[in-house]
């Protein structure tokens, strides 16, 4: 009995550049129906053009990606990225179209009757916390940051993508905004059954939504594993060191936790 495909499998992907800038260097991961993996790293590592070469917005170098069993370089580029839900920081709203014009522009192109773009755009803003009788309506710059990043996950899901890259989607929010819509997206994937590949340097946000986690640094992954892995087995003091400051943090909110008062200042400081 053959087991089903990953949601993602890259295979030897690599991206180098005219000039011999290596972007990319040979890495390989799945993606299972339903996971969540975060790529992380600092800038320039790598992992968001790791991101765009899996729904081919940059064409790999070299190697393979396959999404649902089949080669993505074999299907047709615009089809490909219709499958697949793409979020990233920036939004990218159209600003002179409605809520409902821009969650339903996949439909659109799909070309769906209005009857079931209407139900799936009234779906997906009751999915995210936005009711469509009030928020159909409205327009990009009438909402909040949140609200806008709320409107773009829910164009990125429209057309029944069942796998959603996201690039640093919550990095511009303020912290309370940023954690309801982690826990908004955590709940959003286990409803709709969501693979999801998110990139971060934030490693707090990483190890609070992965269920593995790929670090990344110069285009390679140095470590792959489960978040409770990377603490428990770090691969070498670049992934140690990348996990100092939520170890440090951790052993301090415990220590308020237990009544223990602030650090005090160095007797010769000021």
């Amino acid at each position: 009995m053959r087991s089903e495909p990953a949601a993602i499998r890259v295979e030897d992907l690599h991206k180098r550049y005219p000039g011999g800038e290596t972007a990319v260097d040979r890495i390989h991961f799945e993606v299972a129906r339903g996971e969540t993996l975060v790529l992380l790293g600092s800038s320039g590592c790598g992992k968001t053009t790791t991101l765009k070469m899996i729904n081919r917005l940059v064409e790999p170098s070299g190697g393979r990606v396959e999404i649902d069993g089949h080669d993505a370089a074999q299907l047709d580029a615009d089809q490909l990225r219709r499958r697949i839900g793409y979020v990233f920081q920036g939004i990218g709203l159209f600003p002179h179209w409605s809520v409902e014009a821009n969650v339903a522009a996949v439909p659109r192109l799909l070309g769906w009757e209005r009857a079931r773009t209407r139900a799936r755009v009234d779906e997906l803003l009751t999915l995210v916390g936005l009711p469509p009788e009030e928020y159909r309506g409205r327009f990009p710059h009438e909402l909040s940051g949140g609200q806008q990043q709320r409107i773009g996950v829910a164009r990125a899901l429209a057309g029944e993508a069942s796998v959603l890259l996201m690039d640093e989607p919550f990095g511009a929010l303020d912290p309370v905004t940023r954690d309801e819509l982690q826990q908004q997206l955590i709940e959003m994937r286990e409803r709709l059954g969501l693979s999801i590949v998110l990139v971060t340097h934030d490693v707090t946000e990483a190890l609070l939504l992965a269920d593995r986690i790929a670090v990344m640094d110069a285009g390679r992954i140095l470590q792959l594993g489960r978040p409770e892995e990377l603490f428990a087995a770090p691969a070498d003091a670049r992934v140690s060191h990348l996990l100092d400051t939520p170890r440090r943090q951790a052993r301090r909110l415990q220590e308020l936790a237990a009544g223990s008062p602030p650090p005090t200042p160095d007797a010769g400081g000021e």
